[in-house]
């Protein structure tokens, strides 16, 4: 068993006696950490203008409130698609304009805060970058309320002390997202620890939530993910969705249809209403 963090090196993170649930605006009608769950959905990369807003369109009839998309990727390959960036931001602007939908996309770098704090809602720290902690303490700088991915090697207390970075440099509107571990089974692309997802809900006042698609690698085994997610506690969802999954540039595998999309808050509805939640 993993030694535990000494709690004085994340005082901040971690939850006091009697101290409630930190609630984490984005827009009036979307808040993480409340009664409601949020349900994001999108592509894994913006490629165009008008893959973006026809997914967004599909994401908010499909029951989503909140639209992701990366303008830029990190990908394990240089020769990969690495995103439009800028103006993969002006587009997710576009589909934010048309839908209403509040937007998050991953930040690289920390040359790149300020730009893309200008157009994002939230921005979102990657799996690969939850170590990065000079992007960590950038992101900490800004008002922008900061969704901090799971890193694939992470313990729960390194990625507590990930997060102390950033509210540590003054940013308090953190949420956690867990998206599965590398583990020695390879049924899966990783294993979702719902496991992670009950004990951060005790140890941390923050909000947590999930991205079953991550985990999944595989279209099929989504909705399942995402339904044992909402049981075990979290506070929302971020499901890959693509309008046409088979042309995607990146992920196409664990990608949803609208469809699928629609479906899944479905029956995740049915899940969080069993457990004092709404969907």
């Amino acid at each position: 068993m993993a030694a535990e963090l000494p709690k004085k090196q994340t005082p901040l993170a971690l939850r006091k006696p009697g101290q409630g649930n930190t609630l984490v605006p984005i827009t009036p009608d979307v808040c993480f950490g409340g009664e409601k769950l949020v349900l994001i959905g999108g592509p894994c990369a913006v490629e165009s203008q008008s893959q973006i807003l026809e997914t967004a369109l599909a994401v908010k009839n499909g029951g989503g409130v909140m639209l992701r998309g990366g303008a830029w990727k990190p990908r394990t390959s240089p020769y990969d698609f690495q995103g439009l960036k800028e103006e993969g931001l002006l587009f997710l602007a576009k589909a934010r304009e048309a839908t209403g939908l509040p937007i998050v996309t991953e930040v690289l770098d920390p040359r790149d805060v300020a730009i893309v704090s200008e157009v994002a809602d939230m921005l979102q720290i990657g799996s690969r970058s939850v170590q990065n902690f000079p992007l960590l303490r950038e992101v900490g700088l800004t008002n922008k309320p900061v969704l901090l991915k799971r890193g694939m090697m992470t313990t729960v207390d390194e990625w507590l002390a990930a997060a102390e970075y950033i509210l540590a440099a003054g940013n308090a509107n953190v949420v956690f997202c867990e998206r599965g571990i590398r583990t020695f089974d390879s049924t899966l692309r990783n294993t979702l620890d719902v496991g992670a997802v009950a004990v951060l809900k005790q140890k941390t006042h923050l909000p947590v939530i999930v991205d079953p698609s991550h985990a999944a690698g595989d279209f099929r085994y989504v909705a399942a993910l995402a339904r044992a997610a909402v049981a075990a506690g979290a506070d929302g969802l971020l499901v890959e969705t693509h309008c046409h999954p088979a042309d995607a540039l990146s992920d196409a595998g664990q990608s949803l249809t609208p469809e699928q999309f629609a479906q899944l808050k479905t029956e995740c509805s049915a899940v969080a209403s069993a457990v004092g939640r709404v969907l």
